[in-house]
């Protein structure tokens, strides 16, 4: 049996034991799907935006001053209305239904887990799927957006739309957090994937488990890597296929 293997029957093997499972997921998560992730080689944050840096366009500050460039940078990279959920998505709804999954954390904003059927689902970032208007909150699907020229305006009101996502700036959803850290906390086995564990204060979450088991996947190493019952370097799509 090659290691990758051997590594893919321990993860099997504590899944089946466990009885309270928590997944944290992040971009790596997703790049199967079609979505780039952002600190890679050839992430997001690697290419030329016109000499602006994504984290500058996608801080809040950024959409109150240059809304029109933000939504052309949006539309262009940060949506992605074609992209279908993967094996990952895919084996959790699975475990979900089972009722061993008690919750997914995720740092993506693309809405696949919950487009797989997942319901226990905490979106620490939001959602492009979910948007409103800044002056009188009325709600927007993703299609409004992507069917607007320049900034997308309220039909009621006129006000601006934004996307329900966490811009750089911006303070997560207290409540999210709550939720996503009440269940890390009752977790016996805490999969950790496709996430570098770099941005705050989403990566301090993980500190509340103190189950069993930890499991990291990922292509790279993580700051948990020490704390982790089992490491499996490689792509997280890649490694729950193999669990199908």
């Amino acid at each position: 049996m090659r290691p990758m293997d051997e590594k893919t029957e321990a993860l099997r093997a504590v899944i089946e034991r466990a009885r309270r499972i928590v997944f944290f997921g992040g971009a790596g998560v997703s790049t199967a799907s079609g979505i780039p992730d952002f600190r890679s080689e050839d992430g997001l944050y690697s290419a030329d935006h016109g000499g602006v840096p994504p984290e500058t366009i996608l801080s809040a500050s950024y959409f109150a001053l240059h809304t029109a460039e933000f939504y052309d940078f949006y539309r262009r990279y940060m949506v992605h209305p074609e992209a279908r959920p993967n094996a990952v998505h895919r084996y959790l709804y699975e475990l979900e239904k089972e009722d061993k999954l008690r919750g997914i954390v995720t740092q993506n904003i693309d809405g696949l887990h919950k487009m797989a059927g997942n319901k226990r689902v905490y979106e620490l970032h939001g959602s492009v799927h979910e948007n409103y208007c800044v002056d009188c909150e009325k709600s927007y699907p993703l299609e409004k957006i992507m069917q607007s020229e320049g900034v997308p305006r309220c039909d009621s009101c006129g006000g601006i739309i934004k996307p329900w996502v966490v811009l750089y700036g911006e303070v997560p959803d207290k409540y999210t957090g709550i939720g996503a850290c009440r269940e890390i906390s009752g977790a016996d086995c805490l999969i950790i994937a496709g996430t570098s564990l770099q941005v705050e204060p989403a990566a301090s979450y993980i500190d509340y488990f103190t189950g069993r088991d930890l499991i990291i996947i990922n292509k790279e190493p993580t700051p948990a890597d020490g704390r982790a019952t089992l490491v499996i370097r490689a792509d997280a799509a890649e490694i729950f296929a193999g669990l199908e």
